[in-house]
């Protein structure tokens, strides 16, 4: 029996999936979050706008999963980088993130979906458990291990350090107040280090 050139409902909507999730990409990078709709999205993916309903419950859910998708294909390691050298490796971490913030392509999606996390609690939640604890415990890990070394202070807050370390740069960011390059990745890491530098006295 010949085989159907029928494609697989299975394909299909795969490829519907990704044809919507880089649809959304790419018209936040080109024309901003308060001018994307469903519309244009189904238009650009060529798909109907009840397919993206089936999927998602909203724009806000749209843009999560897109901003999901460009990791899609890696190998899911998030370990930081540990060489034995905390200062270092955090330098490089602290780095490469200003350098995603102060990257339009990269940022317009994170933006939108800040908006989003605000106004929608069950967006916030799905955010929170998805993407944004598994990154913390990775950052927490690599902390630790400093720690265990004798890079930071064996009472020192893992926790606190690692807000310190990137609240500033969320703080920069967001109300686009000051440069986000490598000397201020490289000034936070000395700071904090040098607050939490064994034989400190931390109250």
């Amino acid at each position: 029996m010949a085989a159907s050139n029928t494609p697989e409902p299975s394909r299909r909507s795969e490829r519907s999936r990704v044809a919507i999730l880089t649809a959304t990409h790419e018209l936040i990078t080109e024309v901003g979050y308060a001018k994307l709709s469903i519309e244009a999205i189904a238009a650009r993916a060529g798909v109907g706008k009840q397919t993206i309903y089936r999927w998602w419950p909203s724009k806000g859910a749209v843009v999560f999963d897109s901003l999901l998708s460009l990791s899609e294909g890696a190998d899911g390691d998030l370990a930081l980088p540990d060489t034995g050298d905390l200062a270092a490796d955090l330098r490089i971490v602290l780095r490469a993130t200003v350098a995603e913030f102060a990257d339009p392509v990269f940022e317009a999606p994170v933006r939108a979906l800040n908006i989003e996390i605000i106004n929608d609690p069950e967006l916030a939640a799905t955010y929170r458990e998805r993407m944004e604890r598994p990154i913390r415990e990775a950052k927490l890990a690599r902390l630790r291990s400093g720690q265990d070394a004798g890079q930071l202070a064996a009472d020192a807050d893992l926790e606190l350090v690692l807000d310190l370390l990137y609240a500033p740069i969320t703080q920069r960011w967001l109300l686009r107040s000051g440069p986000l390059d490598e000397a201020f990745a490289d000034g936070l890491v000395d700071a904090v280090l040098r607050a939490f530098a064994p034989g400190r006295v931390l109250r």
